[in-house]
């Protein structure tokens, strides 16, 4: 399994927010730290926002901020959110019509190793993706 790129980047934006938890952030700012595009960002900060992640603030000298204390948002919980297709295989899609379905047993296998790869993620919150200290972190972006 891979990881979308939307989910990617909704990890950046939430580390770049808890790197900077001093004031707002702009969109453009994290656009350029990470050289990535400013309207796939307004997509991926729009999602963040209304999942409860992060806060906006419109406006002039507006911007966003974590809506959370860092060690309350759980890495899974984020992933979770951002992840539109989570089907490892394609019968486990509610709109599933595999002949064999009854006598197999790969879908309950499959999904038990997706949730345990979020009971893995779950342990971690993004205060823990934020190891280095604020000065030295903003000194690489």
């Amino acid at each position: 399994m891979r990881l979308s790129t939307f989910s990617d980047y909704s990890l950046r934006v939430l580390i770049y927010l808890g790197i900077n938890q001093e004031g707002l952030v702009t969109i453009a700012e994290i656009a350029r730290a990470y050289q990535i595009s400013e309207n796939h960002l307004m997509k991926v900060v729009h999602q963040l926002g209304k999942a409860g992640f992060i806060e906006t603030v419109r406006g002039k000298g507006g911007g966003m901020r974590l809506a959370r204390d860092p060690f309350s948002i759980q890495v899974g919980d984020v992933v979770r959110h951002t992840e539109n297709d989570l089907f490892l295989v394609e019968c486990m899609a509610p709109d599933s019509v595999c002949r064999i379905q009854e006598a197999c047993r790969i879908k309950n296998i499959m999904a038990e190793g997706l949730e345990s790869m979020f009971a893995v993620l779950n342990r971690y919150t993004l205060a823990d993706l934020l190891d280095k200290p604020v000065s030295q972190a903003l000194a690489g972006l």
